[in-house]
C-alpha cells in the first residue's frame, strides 16, 4: 500500500516532533520532510509529498506566502494548520490556494483525517470554523443570498474548485479542455458576483456541497 507523503513546516520543533509521532502512529501515511521557517518549506516540492501540513506563524516567510509559492509553482496541496480562530486567517490561507484549514486545538483524529481528505484531492475546513464561512456568506439580516440560476456545468466547476481541484484536473474529469473550465468559472463568478476562490468556497459550503 502507498503512503500518504507528508511534509511538515512548522517553527516549532516541539510541535514537529509531536507531528511526527502522530503520523508515524498510521500505518497510512509518513512524514518525507520538515522545515522551521517558511523560506526551507519552499523546498517541499523536492521531497513530492501529498500533503504539506503548514503553520501559519513562521519566520522568514509565513504561512500564507509560503502556500502561495508552493501552489502556484509546484502545485501542492498544503494543509494549513494554526491556532488562529480568525476568519481573515482562514480566507488568506484559502486565498493562497490552501485546501484545507485546521486548528491546533483540535482533536488529533481531525487532522490526520484531513490530510486524508486533502491527500485524496478534496478539501477540509476545521469544524469548528466552517459555520464562520457560512454565516460570512448569509446576508446581515439573517437571510441567504438570492439564488442564482447556474448551469450544470457552471456548477459542476464550481464545486470540483471548492472542493481543491485544479483547472487541469477539472479539464480531465470533465473531459473538456482547461480553457472551457476556465469559461465556466468565469461565467458562474459573474453570476454569483464574487471575485475569488475563498467566495466559491462560501458558496459552495452554502450549497451542502462540501
Amino acid at each position: 500500500m502507498r503512503k500518504i507523503r507528508v511534509f511538515l513546516a512548522d517553527d516549532h520543533a516541539v510541535v514537529r516532533e509531536g507531528l511526527k509521532a502522530l503520523i508515524a502512529a498510521q500505518p497510512d501515511m509518513e512524514v518525507v520532510g520538515e522545515a522551521a521557517d517558511g523560506q526551507q518549506a519552499l523546498r517541499a516540492a523536492e521531497a513530492s509529498p501529498d500533503v504539506v501540513v503548514m503553520d501559519i506563524s513562521m519566520p522568514e516567510l509565513n504561512g500564507a506566502q509560503a502556500t502561495a509559492e508552493l501552489t502556484r509553482t509546484a502545485g501542492l496541496r498544503v494543509l494549513a494548520l494554526s491556532v488562529h480562530e480568525e476568519s481573515t486567517y482562514l480566507r488568506s490561507l484559502l486565498k493562497a490556494g490552501a485546501t484545507g484549514y485546521i486548528l491546533k486545538r483540535s482533536a488529533a483524529e481531525t487532522l490526520v483525517a484531513a490530510i486524508r481528505t486533502v491527500a485524496a484531492g478534496g478539501m477540509c475546513i476545521d469544524p469548528l470554523l466552517a459555520s464562520q464561512v457560512i454565516n460570512s456568506f448569509v446576508g446581515s439580516d439573517g437571510t441567504e443570498q438570492p439564488a442564482v440560476e447556474l448551469s450544470e456545468r457552471e456548477a459542476e466547476v464550481l464545486r470540483l474548485i471548492a472542493s481543491g481541484y485544479s483547472n487541469k484536473e477539472i479539464a480531465f474529469q470533465m473531459n473538456v479542455s482547461v480553457k472551457t473550465v476556465e469559461s465556466y468559472k468565469a461565467r458562474a463568478m459573474q453570476k454569483l458576483g464574487i471575485e475569488s476562490r475563498v467566495e466559491i468556497v462560501r458558496y459552495a459550503m452554502n450549497q451542502g456541497w462540501l
